[in-house]
């Protein structure tokens, strides 16, 4: 029997997406945001309260670059969604990880996460539902060490984790339990 538990945002799994801008002074701000994802094959969608930093750099710049944070990490990762760049001007300095600016974006590279979308700015209005943004992918960049043999991502090797709404708990991710369109292929038969 299923009960009912009202109305929340209870989808698993939810991203733990790094989203790092300049800000004046190519002061280096990065945050970690659960609201967003891919919408298009080359396009991603950000939805951010409009007072953060994070908006009023992605406004000024037209830019930002979106990393998957890693384990290694996790401690710097959490920190960007507790601390505020409104408020501690130093907060990038503080995580103790490096940028490297973007040959292709006018956003940071956060050195440390080993994958990276380059993203420039194509939609950014107000919605009912706060401010959204659309980038479109202009570089995907990786280490090496996540890479297979056929110069593919291979999850198993990010090393990600995600957010878990329910209880607020991060989740290491990368056992591989099927093969998309393969899996349900069966079914296809009957």
């Amino acid at each position: 029997m299923k009960k009912e538990l009202g109305v929340h945002p209870y989808l698993f799994p939810m991203p733990v997406l790094m989203i790092a801008t300049y800000g004046d002074d190519n002061v280096v701000d990065v945050m970690n945001m659960a609201w967003g994802g891919i919408c298009a094959e080359n396009m991603v969608s950000l939805n951010i309260d409009e007072d953060h930093k994070t908006s009023e750099n992605i406004k000024k710049r037209g830019a930002f670059t979106l990393s998957i944070a890693d384990i290694p990490h996790i401690e710097a990762a959490d920190f960007f969604g507790i601390a505020s760049g409104n408020k501690m001007p130093d907060k990038f300095e503080r995580s103790g990880l490096s940028a490297v600016k973007s040959e292709k974006v006018n956003a940071p590279i956060v050195q440390e996460f080993p994958l990276t979308l380059e993203c420039r700015v194509v939609e950014d209005k107000m919605e009912v539902y706060g401010h959204h943004i659309i980038g479109e992918i202009v570089g995907v960049l990786a280490d090496e060490a996540v890479l297979d043999e056929k110069g593919k991502v291979d999850a198993a090797k990010l090393n990600a984790f995600v957010f878990d709404q329910f209880r607020s708990g991060y989740y290491a991710i990368g056992e591989k339990v099927g093969q998309a369109w393969h899996t349900g292929a069966p079914l296809m038969k009957k």
